[in-house]
């Protein structure tokens, strides 16, 4: 393929990389979206035309270079649009979680100062019109992708995104060029993204990644050495369904996609996503642990649920699978001669079938990222034929820091640096420290935080405590805010024992408490459809949430999980007795970041009284 490099500074942005493809070969498909149960196909020469006719657009609605530009929708095609047609502008590209309440809407849009916000339907429109105007000052156009119930608003911000395009088809008749001359006037440092935190321990910040660090993001993750083994091809495929406002969606819908050529998909929604992975069957798949948690504990719903012959068929093939894992596990994921024949045998038997009923029959390279993972879930998929290599990176370093890699898995680390990452333990605190060109330019806004976090030397502060296994692999203890210390002076990281309950798939969500206490206790909320099943099986009533979680022997089941977990920690790691939430956690409540990540503190203190009564 010929990339066509910025003449004067030698780098490629994703967005020139989608419209030499576009040159290259401009009838391959790029996209492929779902609409009604049919795949629609996207070719390059489509990709890029509706790119540049974005950014257009923009620039016939007054965007300068610097200006931000943001998107409040689900995973769709548009959402690639308007990222890449906004770097091709030289404006900022800003992206708001789909369940992003009014209050946090609010925030995102004043603290970015956005002139032009792309909103997916009724919905999201609803939430910035509710919103006084004066409130928002930079805020000057709001482009609906969905007409149903927006037409009808009057707000002169409104404008339709066919209107909006339309205005960008107009402006290229009359300046041709004007996308291309800001595109050659690019630099390195120019900002693309601000990618806002999650925000687990006040507002989020936003992270400025520039240029330069998707350049180098691009070669480290699609390149040989890279997140996926062996470099990307267009014969890959993959399914957006994670945020595409966070970055490890974005490497591998934009820049994996236009680096690799390789064709994205958007299914209908995530409630469909089981069957668009059937469909779909990707090569390569990003997945955060919840998302691997819900497939073991589907797949374990679905065995347990089988007639007598097809358990006993099922006890067997995983028995041995147990064992392959074991080896792999043992051999950093290298196959023996007996555990290539058993796998060969189970493929046939059992293992392929499954793989197949949840989208992962043709996966070549799978990742677990952005939270940690429990080891024996890594090892259950590694033992059906599913190799999921851990990695480890944050939006402040682009998501470039370490990775396991095919026949060098280390289970329970989140692998080796990359080639061109630095990575070393503060030696005082553990703290795992990053440098290299993708570390981010800083917070917007706010230089003092942007200090403490990238030190004189250029050292991103992960605020991640780690150690070195065998002197090649980090493995990941906690978050330094996290780490509890007993009352009697023992650290203590929580994360693990959470992860471990986990693993059982009767668990959604576990919360260790035991800082400065006595003990270890838990909140533990159970995995609702599951459990259901469950107790439908053996004839438990029940209605709600509330009512499942209160019956005695849904507390014996959970209490197994528990016992099962602390057999496999310290005693001062084990939890000594725990309470089920009566409520699922919930975004829109303030319990869950938008990516689903727990906010302690605002959990402790909204089940206070709850946890004292575990201590009395």
């Amino acid at each position: 393929m010929t990339t066509t490099a910025n003449r004067a500074t030698g780098f490629v942005s994703p967005a020139a990389r989608a419209r030499d493809r576009a040159v290259d070969t401009p009838d391959r498909v790029a996209l492929r979206e779902k609409n009604r149960g049919i795949w629609r196909e996207i070719s390059w020469a489509e990709y890029w035309d509706r790119v540049d006719t974005f950014a257009h657009a923009l620039i016939a609605n007054g965007i300068e270079p610097g200006d931000r530009v943001a998107i409040h929708s689900d995973n769709r095609p548009e959402w690639v649009y308007t990222d890449l047609g906004s770097v091709a502008a030289r404006a900022i590209c800003v992206g708001l979680y789909p369940t992003n309440p009014t209050s946090e809407v609010e925030y995102l849009l004043k603290d970015s100062g956005s002139r032009v916000l792309i909103a997916e339907d009724e919905e999201q429109s609803d939430k910035v019109l509710a919103i006084a105007a004066a409130d928002l000052p930079d805020l000057e156009r709001i482009v609906y992708l969905e007409h149903r119930g927006v037409d009808a608003y009057d707000d002169p911000r409104l404008m339709s995104w066919d209107a909006f395009m339309e205005s960008g088809a107009v402006h290229r008749e009359t300046h041709p060029h004007a996308v291309a001359e800001r595109m050659a006037a690019a630099e390195p440092s120019d900002l693309a993204y601000l990618v806002y935190t999650s925000g687990t321990t006040g507002p989020p910040k936003g992270s400025m990644l520039t240029l330069e660090n998707l350049e180098f993001a691009a070669e480290e993750i699609a390149g040989l050495e890279g997140i996926v083994a062996g470099g990307t091809t267009p014969d890959d495929l993959i399914v957006s369904y994670l945020p595409l406002c966070h970055i490890y969606e974005k490497l591998f819908s934009v820049v994996i996609g236009t680096a690799g050529g390789v064709p994205v998909h958007f299914g209908e929604s995530l409630d469909t996503l089981v069957a668009d992975m059937r469909d779909v069957q990707p090569t390569i798949v990003q997945g955060v642990p919840r998302i691997w948690e819900r497939i073991h504990a589907a797949i374990q719903v679905r065995l347990a649920s089988a007639s007598r012959l097809k358990r006993l068929n099922t006890v067997i093939w995983l028995s041995a699978a147990r064992y392959v894992g074991r080896t792999l596990v043992r051999r950093e994921g290298r196959h023996t001669l007996v555990t290539r024949v058993l796998h060969g045998l189970g493929n046939a038997f059992l293992y392929r079938s499954l793989r197949e009923r949840v989208g992962l029959r043709r996966v070549r390279h799978a990742v677990s990222a952005a939270a940690p993972i429990a080891p024996e879930i890594l090892e259950f998929f590694m033992s059906i034929g599913v190799p999921i290599y851990e990695a480890y990176g944050m939006t402040e370093n682009s998501g470039v820091a370490t990775t396991n890699r095919p026949g060098r898995v280390k289970l329970g680390t989140v692998g080796e640096a990359y080639p061109g990452c630095e990575i070393r333990l503060d030696p005082e605190t553990g703290e795992i420290l990053t440098r290299h060109p993708a570390v981010f330019a800083g917070y917007w806004n706010q230089p003092e935080a942007t200090a403490r976090t990238i030190d004189g030397e250029g050292w991103l502060h992960t605020g991640d405590v780690g150690e070195w296994v065998d002197g090649t692999h980090m493995r990941i203890v906690d978050r330094i805010k996290d780490i509890i210390i007993t009352s009697g002076g023992k650290n203590v990281s929580p994360s693990e024992i959470e992860n471990t309950l986990k693993t059982s798939p009767f668990i959604k969500e576990a919360i260790v408490i035991g800082d400065r206490r006595k003990y270890l206790t838990a909140l533990i909320g159970i995995e609702l459809d599951v459990v259901s099943e469950w107790a439908q099986r053996r004839r438990i009533p029940h209605t709600t949430y509330r009512d499942l979680s209160e019956k005695p022997e849904v507390r014996a089941l959970i209490q197994k999980a528990v016992d099962t977990t602390n057999g496999k920690f310290a005693r001062v790691e084990q939890i000594k007795t725990f309470l089920l939430l009566t409520k699922e956690l919930d975004h829109e409540d303030g319990e869950l970041t938008a990516t689903q990540k727990v906010k302690r503190s605002i959990v402790e203190e909204r089940f206070a009284e709850e946890i004292e009564s575990m201590y009395r």
